[in-house]
């Protein structure tokens, strides 16, 4: 239990480190949407944490250290480049920049950064749990590596496909539904599921099932927060995206009807 709460403890402070350095780093740039960059790169942080300080089963942690650094750094590197390509503030973001003045250097501390990393530390639970767990790996590990690489699929392919999508200029303003794209709305949003329930299960497998509460805030948040029905608020309105919704899943992949 000390182990646990040592890794607890260490995994909030390296996270808190991060985000507050990437806050003062926006203070610079006038650009809280780095924060996006840095949520990916907040998991990595922790995996390594979790890696070096626990002391459960060594094989169980080196995994999910590994598995968590190719699906953070994806994701990192894949919205930096789109920043870079595209550089400016999300206009969300903006509008919070009008609205506080010159008190929104502070309140995007507290609104932004704090609490992105809270959640990174919620969410990441299973990494901490599961490093001071011991047993070696079992059927339910692979079981998770499998889910997690589905999840790596679809969120990695099906960002490339919106990228292409978007680079071509003859296809603004309409609406993606190819690849991955006609099996479900949001294949990236799914993606990320699969990816931290397959870290859950992982976690779960050394016994640490509480940790399940990482991808059940994941969950939410796709699902009802800043992901899918974010999005679609957003989307309603371009030509097609009616008929679109009508025949494609909002979040499990499945043949489209019609």
């Amino acid at each position: 239990m000390d182990d646990l709460v040592a890794t607890l403890a260490l995994s909030a402070g390296a996270v808190l480190l991060l985000l507050v350095l990437t806050w003062l780093v926006s203070l610079r740039l006038r650009d809280v949407s780095i924060v996006d960059v840095a949520w990916g790169l907040g998991f990595v942080v922790v995996g390594w944490v979790a890696f070096a300080s626990g002391n459960g089963d060594g094989g169980r942690r080196l995994l999910l250290a590994v598995l968590v650094t190719v699906w953070g750094l994806r994701l990192a590197g894949y919205i930096g480049r789109r920043k870079l390509r595209h550089p400016g503030e999300d206009p969300r973001y903006g509008e919070w920049r009008k609205k506080w003045g010159e008190r929104f250097w502070i309140v995007s501390l507290g609104n932004v950064f704090l609490l992105q990393a809270v959640l990174v530390w919620i969410v990441s639970l299973p990494l901490q749990g599961a490093s001071s767990r011991g047993g070696g790996l079992r059927w339910l590990d692979f079981v998770g590596v499998a889910l997690w690489a589905v999840g790596v699929f679809f969120e990695g392919v099906g960002d490339a496909q919106m990228a292409r999508f978007k680079a071509d200029a003859a296809k603004r303003g309409t609406v993606m539904d190819r690849g991955l794209w006609r099996l479900t709305r949001h294949p990236n949003y799914f993606g990320d599921f699969c990816v931290w329930w397959g870290i859950g299960l992982i976690a779960s497998s050394a016994g640490a099932w509480w940790t399940l509460i990482g991808p059940a805030v994941v969950t939410l948040l796709l699902t009802r927060v800043s992901g899918k029905d974010h999005l679609e608020r957003s989307m309603s309105q371009r030509p097609g995206y009616e008929e679109y919704v009508e025949r494609t899943s909002g979040f499990f992949p499945r043949p489209p009807k019609g």
